[in-house]
């Protein structure tokens, strides 16, 4: 018998009670009840337990053996002689039994189970790597890449200019996407209260939406325990000097005269009670920059208020807030490939040149959120965000921006004892946009969904989903107009559809196989359609005619866990493919109105200069087919613990646009690759702790860039160059990027633990785009404490 017998109070010889059982399931670390724990009779009887951790089993024939399960608990058995109450009490394992996540289906779920490829970055990689933003964390994922604040999951985009995500971020289920350029605001998100990072790649629009193209980034926030945590993290880094000395902009001579330098503080405190409970947590940081001109200031407040009304036991409620404020330097285009960390037009920011600018930035999102479970166990869950992002160009403010978002979301659950569960929802993003770059804009986005679960024979699991979504900007209808044909004149309705299925089936032990298909759609952002300005020789035009970009995903893939004592590991391959159209690319041209001829004079209103330049385009059809293989592990072989995070990704990034005044653009016009993308892609992060003792290496691969922009190459006109050098320059960097990073820590105590962190340790010169050199060697130390 596993567990131990408790049960209060037993009757056994009342003939006019029923034999029921009755009972209640509680956390053993807070005494809180547990909702929706499997409690299995051996006479074949199932419930689940409710909002209060309680059930009800009715037996009939005694004694007979109970067997309460739930995820990231250790199951407890124990047998009853008699009808009467329960007490069960679960624990917490004493080690991790496995990775669960909550993006995939909504709700929680054993990552082996997920029928789409899912990588999981854990809190103490981000902190112990010394990771000061989302962004450099996501760039330790296997299969994803970032460029410049992009994210690419298996080459699903490239260089966008810092506008329109195909990944789409979530805090706590929610998107978070800008309202004004649909691009993800990394240094925003409060990393220190996330429970963990997970990454969905693959279409996921089905259950949210538009933006969720190319794949999910999903951070969940941990909620406190009764016991009160504090944790305090302090950083502070110095970045050594170039390899290459003419890229070097301090030292004696310079207005910098000692190594840029980055300080981090950042304080975390949680704790729940009887029927409240919070999260609360502040950063500050402040950042040199190892670009000149490019530093950082920020500071942020946020966490969540958790109300649990004494007379609604049912309803769980709370309200989450964030509000960051910060001054930024953004870099743009180098000055020349031998000064690579000055900007073009110098740091003068009056000057018209320079390609330098400075922003003053604020971030506010307020989530109220309700959760409900009704009296026959159906969950329903209402979550709702502001989310308000202004940007105010400080040196030109013809140029800042903002918008308000509301977002809101009904969802309803069920789950039935045969092992069906239903997902459906209704979803609402009210977007309203003022800028003075782009005009005053606004668009709604409505949407209903549903996904259909079911686990069978305890091996196999089905799912299904089905959403549609409606899209309006600015009154202009159109975007989610589906045509049942492809003239004209078929039939159209105004509502987009979009389909997923995946199946999961458990071979052996350990052993996991799934295969899984889904559809994708996002529609262009405000920034996309309306944005006209200029960056030194850099013009952008507006292009209003954008339509949406779609798509659709489907992998096959193989799990298998490996066991050593207390240490696991799970070995991963997929095969992979993408088909994308309409996609949505800055592309190079004349953009002059018919009206206005081109002129070589530089008093004329058609001189060429003002009318060359970058537009975003349905430019692109494209498939992208490879293969992702990765191990991760954890755990203890003896006395040591050994943790990894591991993976290769093969890509096959094909045009399929055959235009050839689009192939034109292309530096490389004879592999077909599409721009910015590469072949191979590796990662790599292996730590090793023993008693006190901790030690880390990680390393990142990506094959050579083949394909960019050929204008970034040759001159606009005359002798301009967007990029000087970069020609040159690609000829002796563009191998490959080979990138080594280390770490070493050391606990005084369990509760103060010291580091020192060293990134970029060789010193490689690499850039993630053209013209955008990536940091030198820098060096951290770094002090955690908890209590």
């Amino acid at each position: 018998m596993k567990g131990k017998l408790c049960f209060l109070t037993f009757c056994f010889f009342v003939p006019f009670l029923k034999a029921q059982i009755t009972g209640k399931v509680i956390d053993a670390s807070n005494k809180q009840p547990i909702i929706a724990a499997k409690i299995i009779s051996s006479d074949g009887n199932k419930v689940k337990s409710d909002l209060e951790g309680n059930f009800k089993l009715n037996s009939l024939n005694f004694p007979v053996t109970i067997i309460t399960s739930m995820l990231q608990f250790e199951n407890d058995t124990v047998t009853v002689t008699g009808p009467g109450e329960l007490i069960i009490i679960l624990q917490a394992p004493t080690k991790d039994l496995g990775t669960v996540v909550v993006s995939a289906g909504r709700r929680k779920q054993a990552i082996e189970e997920v029928p789409v490829s899912m990588e999981i970055i854990r809190p103490q990689l981000i902190d112990n790597k010394g990771i000061t933003d989302l962004e450099a964390a996501v760039d330790q994922t296997p299969g994803v890449f970032t460029m410049d604040g992009q994210v690419s999951i298996r080459g699903g985009s490239g260089f966008a200019y810092g506008t329109g995500s195909r990944v789409l971020l979530l805090w706590n289920g929610m998107p978070l996407l800008s309202g004004y350029a649909g691009d993800t605001q990394w240094n925003a998100i409060p990393m220190e209260q996330a429970s963990q990072v997970e990454v969905m790649k693959g279409a996921s629009s089905v259950l949210y939406g538009s933006g969720a193209l190319n794949g999910v980034i999903s951070l969940q926030e941990k909620e406190p325990s009764t016991k009160a945590e504090t944790k305090v993290k302090l950083q502070y880094g110095l970045y050594d000097g170039p390899k290459r000395e003419s890229m070097k902009w301090w030292g004696k001579d310079s207005a910098q005269r000692f190594n840029p330098m980055n300080q981090q503080i950042e304080v975390f405190r949680s704790q729940m009670f009887a029927r409240y409970g919070y999260t609360l947590s502040t950063t500050l940081f402040h950042n040199d920059g190892y670009r000149q001109g490019e530093n950082e200031y920020r500071g942020r407040v946020s966490g969540t208020v958790y109300f649990r009304p004494v007379k609604w036991e049912r309803l769980k409620a709370g309200i989450g807030y964030n509000y960051q404020i910060q001054k930024t330097g953004n870099f743009l285009i180098w000055q020349s490939d031998s000064l690579g960390y000055t900007p073009s037009g110098g740091v003068d920011t009056s000057n018209a040149a320079s390609t330098l600018t400075y922003n003053l930035g604020q971030r506010l999102f307020i989530d109220p959120y309700l959760k409900f479970i009704d009296k026959n166990n159906n969950k329903h869950q209402l979550k709702t965000r502001m989310y308000y992002a202004e940007n105010t160009n400080i040196n030109k403010p013809d140029q800042s921006n903002g918008a308000i978002i509301y977002f809101t979301d009904y969802q309803f659950q069920k789950q039935w004892d045969n092992g069906i569960t239903l997902t459906s929802g209704l979803s609402n993003i009210y977007n309203v946009v003022f800028s003075n770059l782009f005009g005053d804009h606004n668009s709604n986005n409505a949407a209903a969904y549903t996904q259909y679960e079911h686990k069978l024979m305890k091996k196999l699991d089905l799912s299904a989903g089905f959403r549609v979504e409606h899209f309006i900007m600015d009154g202009r209808i159109g975007d989610s107009d589906f045509k049942f044909g492809k003239d004209s004149s078929a039939f159209t309705i105004p509502v987009y559809p979009i389909l997923r299925a995946g199946l999961h089936y458990e071979i052996a032990k350990y052993t996991h196989f799934r295969i899984s298909a889904g559809q994708g759609i996002r529609y262009p952002a405000v920034a996309e359609r309306y944005t006209q300005t200029s960056v030194g020789a850099l013009n952008i035009f507006p292009n209003a005619t954008l339509t949406p970009e779609k798509g659709w995903a489907g992998e096959i893939g193989i799990k298998q866990g490996v066991k050593i004592g207390e240490w696991k590991g799970m070995f991963d391959a997929a095969w992979f493919i993408n088909r994308y159209q309409n996609m949505i690319e800055f592309t190079f041209g004349f953009y002059n109105p018919p009206s206005i001829q081109l002129s070589t004079d530089p008093n004329d209103p058609g001189y060429i200069n003002k009318w060359v330049g970058f537009r975003a385009n349905n430019a692109e059809a494209a498939q992208i087919s490879g293969f992702d293989l990765s191990f991760n592990s954890m755990g203890e072989i003896g006395n040591v613990e050994i943790i990894s995070l591991i993976g290769y990704t093969y890509m096959n990034p094909i045009s399929l646009n055959n235009d050839p005044q689009y192939l034109s653009t292309f530096s490389d016009t004879v592999s077909g690759m599409l721009k910015y993308r590469f072949r191979h892609l590796a990662k790599a992060d292996i730590e090793v702790n023993y008693e006190n003792y901790s030690v880390g290496i990680s390393c990142r691969y990506n094959s050579n860039m083949a394909n960019v922009d050929k204008v970034f190459e040759e001159p606009i006109a005359g002798d301009t160059y967007i990029l000087p050098g970069l020609k040159e320059y690609r000829k002796i960097y563009n191998k490959g990027n080979l990138v080594f990073d280390a770490r070493f820590a050391f606990k005084l105590n369990e509760k103060v633990r010291l580091s020192l962190i060293g990134n970029n340790i060789l010193n490689t010169e690499y850039t993630s785009r053209p013209g955008d050199i990536q940091p030198p060697r820098n060096i951290a130390v770094q002090a955690q404490i908890k209590f």
